[in-house]
């Protein structure tokens, strides 16, 4: 009988573990989303913009994740950066400097940003929002293409697959896990910049 209910309550809480893991942290993590876009938008207005760690600096929008997809970008790749959004490679260039401004982001749990990622295909245009501009970068593969094991960083590099090159156009990377549960590899796409748009001043 001890047996059986020493099972019973590992059962309940494995399943409330997975409850959580793959639809709780979506609801918070959705709803931080929405605070650090809000507070985005706010710095904006106010004339004031930081790319501090943990902060969110930008807007990225996907027209092939659907007409209203709109994540915030942060500073930063750990836990709790990529449960406010996608994460931006510190190490990487800024949006559109020369080089490669390199993002990742979650498939599932988390808000799963990059669920929809195998969709991706080449040509697709991604749009970065900054305070001042809006990039346009168009995709130079698709979103099956490509995957690495996750201890490859040269995906990020500022000339991907040349060493020490000097970077003379803005790219993007975007990666994330190459299948749904638990992966070693990390599928990526690359990009480069085809259009930037001035913001009006306030």
């Amino acid at each position: 009988m001890a047996v059986a209910v020493a099972l019973l309550a590992a059962g309940v809480g494995l399943s409330g573990w997975i409850g959580w893991e793959y639809v709780g942290t979506n609801v918070t993590a959705q709803h931080r989303q929405q605070e650090t876009k809000s507070t985005l938008q706010q710095e904006w207005r106010a004339g004031q913009s930081s790319v501090d760690p943990g902060r969110g600096f930008a807007l990225l929008r996907v027209p092939r994740f659907g007409k209203d997809y709109e994540v915030p970008i942060i500073r930063g790749i750990d836990d709790k950066s990529l449960a406010s959004g996608a994460g931006w490679f510190p190490h990487s260039q800024r949006p559109g400097e020369p080089g490669n401004f390199a993002i990742a982001a979650h498939r599932v749990t988390h808000g799963q940003p990059f669920r929809d990622f195998p969709r991706l295909r080449k040509g697709d245009k991604v749009s970065v929002e900054t305070r001042d501009e809006v990039l346009i970068y168009t995709l130079d593969d698709s979103g099956t293409d490509h995957h690495v094991p996750f201890t490859e960083s040269w995906i990020v590099d500022p000339v991907p697959g040349r060493p020490g090159a000097v970077p003379t156009r803005a790219l993007i990377t975007l990666t994330t896990c190459a299948e749904l549960f638990r992966t070693d590899d990390r599928s990526y796409v690359f990009g480069h910049l085809t259009e930037r748009r001035r913001k009006p001043a306030r």
